[in-house]
């Protein structure tokens, strides 16, 4: 067994994982590549996550800069990242001018489709696999959702 110590994000704390010799890595999951994952590939390594008992984390982006943060992080851990965009977060995205009235979401929808396409563009250059979710879509916005 290979016994790796990784530093958690809260100060001075370490986690122990002991990892089998020769486990299969997330790279060798059927699908997976550098870039945003979609469909059987998104499907096998939730479930390679699962079996192995760990998480990718997310980051709501509200930004090119927040997301080429989260992707930079990424690609000197080589891990998979999630970058998700919220109601709010999206807006900003679009900017927080732009018409954004209840029900329609304007600013919103145009965000998160905006910074959907920015992270599909930049995303595989940064040689890992990433997600692209929709944090969460509360029912009350489902309407707006479709909009995307």
């Amino acid at each position: 067994a290979i016994l790796a110590q990784v530093i958690s994000p809260i100060k001075g704390s370490r986690t122990t994982h002991i990892f089998a010799e020769g486990a299969m890595a997330f790279w060798d999951v059927p699908g997976v590549k550098a870039g945003v994952l979609t469909g059987d590939g998104a499907w096998n390594l939730y479930k390679f996550c699962k079996e192995n008992s760990f998480a990718i984390p997310a980051f709501n982006c509200t930004s090119t800069s927040s997301i080429n943060a989260v992707l930079e992080a990424g690609k000197k851990l080589n891990r998979p990242v999630t970058i998700q965009f919220s109601e709010g977060g999206a807006a900003f995205f679009a900017g927080k001018g732009l018409p954004n009235e209840k029900g329609k979401l304007q600013a919103s929808i145009l965000g998160a489709v905006c910074g959907a396409h920015y992270v599909r563009q930049v995303a595989p250059v940064y040689g890992i696999p990433v997600f692209v979710h929709s944090d969460h879509c509360a029912k009350k916005l489902l309407t707006s959702f479709d909009g995307m």
